[in-house]
């Protein structure tokens, strides 16, 4: 058992490590190779063969060809949701991902660190609401937040933060999860001083994907934990936020902002309207909360009024410039009226509508996580269904089988896929072997001459 592991493993690094050059092939040799190999030796190319593949080779030493096996496995579960593999090995996936965040900087390179955190946020969304989701978010908050903790290669942390946030959204229990792991996401920017902490000021794109993945956390949470000291330090900094430079901090921001004021946290410190001598201890610091958060307020609805008709300056993007202001404007608006925006996402034949900011917050963060494999995912994920109350309307061929997608044509067909370089990788080692054979075979004949 163990030689025919080993010998399954050397087979997946060599298809792996190969240079990408010499495994681009064209499809008429591939079929000719395909054609050449006996009845027994001919192999079926479809995903979960190149998925395990793919899996023997996350426990190769070399950091590049387990960076590969990552890549094809984002790809995979990005073009498909990817069940039945799943059924089969879901565990060793997830521990073989969890295996290379472990390692840390000394063995995994920032590139691998970040796949194999993509990697688990796909195989949360793909289980789902289930046994699976809830061992996902287990076996793996400790080591996130040990790695967000320790901050020893700070380029590595954005792709953790998302995948915490994607692992809590579908595997945590309770509000209490959410709100440790919401906390834990705020001390990477607001770290606690302690002797073990080393302060590093953050950047701009690691406070906007701090601030968007505890929003988007935030955007599930129906009854908070009312401590009012905290949300008067996290309104002021969001609002700080709002007057720095770099537009994608002044959006998350501002969406973090409307959030927080539409889930209603500052009408919930304030007190009965009573005198001042019937007040108990307790409602007159709720008093005093309130009075103070509406003063926040204020300052923060005369930001966004700002921002929503700033006026562009030197080297601004147009395209940024736009979407500020458009953001801006609907906060305005919001303020103002009450009214939230309207946002409709077309997702093949159907319209994916959301009318709240939260409902909002979440489509934008799962949409850019997901990438180009967005689209496949709404219209066959259960779990994203039940998420925004989305039913598409279902397309099949004659025979019932679900029509492939343009994206798993690419992946199939293009000759710089990873599995049409995989399989021509394997069919050229194939026709090597053949061709040693038939020569061992010549040999011995002219010896018996």
């Amino acid at each position: 058992m163990g030689k025919r592991n080993s010998q399954r493993n050397k087979s997946a690094a060599a298809m792996w490590d190969s240079d990408d050059d010499s495994s681009v092939s064209s499809s008429s040799t591939a079929r000719t190779d395909a054609a050449s190999m006996s009845g027994t030796e001919e192999v079926v190319f479809d995903q979960d063969t190149m998925l395990d593949q793919a899996l023997d080779a996350l426990d190769e030493k070399r950091g590049s060809t387990r960076e590969k096996a990552l890549s094809l496995i984002i790809e995979a579960f990005n073009s498909n949701l990817q069940h039945h593999f799943v059924e089969k090995k879901f565990a060793t996936l997830l521990h073989q991902c969890l295996a290379s965040i472990k390692k840390g900087s000394k063995k995994a390179t920032a590139k691998e660190i970040a796949l194999a955190s993509h990697a688990i946020g796909l195989l949360a969304l793909t289980v789902g609401c289930s046994d699976n989701a809830r061992e996902i978010f287990e076996e793996s908050v400790r080591p996130l937040d040990e790695y967000l903790t320790s901050k020893s290669d700070v380029t590595k942390i954005p792709s953790l933060l998302e995948c915490l946030a994607l692992i809590t959204f579908v595997g945590g229990n309770d509000q209490e999860e959410t709100e440790r792991t919401m906390d834990l996401l705020w001390r990477v920017i607001h770290p606690k001083l302690g002797s073990n902490v080393v302060t590093i000021k953050p950047s701009a794109p690691l406070i906007t994907a701090v601030v968007a993945a505890w929003s988007f956390l935030l955007s599930t949470v129906s009854e908070l934990n009312l401590n009012s000291k905290n949300w008067q330090n996290s309104i002021s900094y969001l609002s700080s936020l709002l007057d720095k430079e770099d537009r994608p901090v002044r959006i998350a921001a501002g969406q973090a902002l409307a959030l927080i004021f539409e889930i209603g946290i500052i009408d919930k410190f304030s007190a009965e309207s009573k005198s001042a001598s019937d007040m108990t201890q307790e409602e007159s610091k709720h008093q005093e909360s309130y009075i103070h958060l509406q003063g926040l307020k204020g300052k923060v609805i005369n930001q966004v009024k700002n921002l929503s008709v700033e006026a562009g300056g030197k080297g601004s993007a147009k395209k940024d410039l736009n979407s500020q202001r458009s953001l801006f404007r609907d906060i305005v608006e919001f303020f103002e009226y009450g009214y939230p925006p309207e946002i409709s996402v077309k997702i093949g034949g159907d319209s994916l509508q959301t009318s709240s900011w939260s409902q909002m917050i979440q489509l934008n963060y799962l949409k850019h996580f997901l990438g180009g494999g967005f689209i496949k995912h709404m219209q066959d994920n259960e779990f994203l269904h039940d998420v925004f109350d989305f039913t598409p309307k279902r397309k099949h061929l004659n025979n019932n089988e679900q029509r492939m997608s343009s994206g798993e044509k690419r992946m199939f067909k293009s000759p710089n896929s990873f599995q049409n370089k995989a399989r021509t990788q394997f069919l050229n080692k194939q026709r090597l072997l053949s061709e040693g054979r038939n020569l061992g075979h010549y040999a011995a004949d002219v010896a018996d001459d």
